[in-house]
């Protein structure tokens, strides 16, 4: 079994858990190595729920709070082992999200006695379908391991924080028609003419700026995929364009729904797929004491994350670790050691001041 050394440092134990392959659904040599390590040190209680780990102060203290990544990466794309080189740390998952799991893992270890009591989860299967996703699975099974007044999830955000998250809804916008010849046209009726209307009206869209907490959250409603056509010397009698929706945190999931079904009115509306967002909870008192603590200005997440799931369970949340979510899912992607350390480092005084 792999083994990890918790005492060394942040950028040393990213590369050393990069090196320790955790595609999405092949988890368990590094819960093992993570669970192993964490079990070391008796100021922990250890928790397993499949290949998720939950480790856990019991202090007494007046504020818990959470500390979340997820273990598990995309598909390798000839990018292990990990390379070093010019303070970087390249490698499959170093971004997204193992210099985060570090910082994580690192703080679990070495703070015997933080001022708030504090809950680490490192969790499985982030990357693939929402039902196989382990901090889902604990929410589902152990919500009270998730309990806390705070929430901070380790995804790559260069080291700023990035507060709540957008939801995502997809829908399918379908126009039907007639099937003829092509020879004989006028005979049928074509699908794929009449989603001209469904375009027109996406062209036309004009999305909202939303403040919430004096953040900015842009929304966007965009195709994303068509289908449609029988054959070469065939008028089609259907047509499906593929609507994505990002929605402002502060719309639910219902909310969002009735928007996309009133921008198609008069179109055949079918929601595929759906989560709703996340609040950032800025004004909360932790919020604000970790805000002092990292400082920076902190930016609306444009995108989905698990800090979602924090919300659904009334814990506010934010997105805050080393690396740019820009690289997350490249081949090249890396993470810079100085922003494993910067995140560690500005971590511990929060729980530390």
């Amino acid at each position: 079994m792999a083994k990890l050394d918790l005492t060394q440092s942040g950028p040393d134990l990213t590369a050393a858990l990069v090196d320790i392959s955790s595609v999405s659904g092949t988890e368990e040599e590094l819960a093992d190595a993570v669970e192993a390590a964490l079990s070391a040190y008796g100021h922990l209680k250890v928790f397993r729920h499949g290949n998720t780990v939950v480790a856990r102060t019991d202090l007494g203290r007046a504020e818990r709070i959470v500390l979340a990544g997820h273990l598990d990466t995309v598909p390798l794309n000839d990018n292990l082992p990990s390379r070093r080189a010019d303070g970087l740390i390249h490698g499959l998952g170093a971004c997204d999200m193992k210099g985060g799991v570090a910082v994580a893992l690192r703080l679990a270890a070495t703070l015997a006695e933080p001022n708030r009591d504090v809950t680490y989860v490192f969790y499985d299967c982030e990357e693939v379908e929402a039902e196989r996703n382990g901090l889902f699975k604990l929410s589902q099974s152990n919500p009270e391991l998730l309990d806390g007044v705070f929430a901070v999830v380790m995804e790559p955000s260069n080291a700023v924080v990035e507060a709540g998250c957008q939801g995502t809804m997809r829908a399918e916008i379908t126009t039907r028609g007639e099937r003829a010849h092509s020879a004989r046209s006028w005979m049928g009726v074509n699908a794929i003419h009449a989603a001209g209307g469904v375009l027109a009206r996406l062209a036309a869209y004009e999305p909202r700026r939303v403040p919430i907490d004096g953040l900015e959250y842009r929304e966007g409603l965009n195709a994303v995929g068509i289908s449609g056509g029988v054959a070469g010397n065939v008028v089609p009698d259907l047509c499906t364009v593929t609507v994505n929706y990002r929605f402002a945190p502060s719309r639910s999931e219902a909310e969002a729904e009735a928007h996309v079904r009133e921008v198609f009115e008069g179109y055949d509306v079918v929601v595929t797929d759906s989560a709703p967002g996340g609040l950032p909870g800025l004004q909360r008192p932790a919020a604000a004491a970790f805000l002092e603590v990292v400082g920076g200005e902190p930016q609306p997440k444009f995108g989905w994350t698990d800090v979602a799931r924090f919300t659904l369970l009334g814990v506010p949340a934010v997105n805050y670790g080393p690396g740019d979510p820009l690289l997350a899912h490249k081949q090249e992607e890396y993470v810079p050691e100085a922003e494993i350390e910067q995140c560690e480092q500005r971590l511990r005084s929060w729980l530390t001041a």
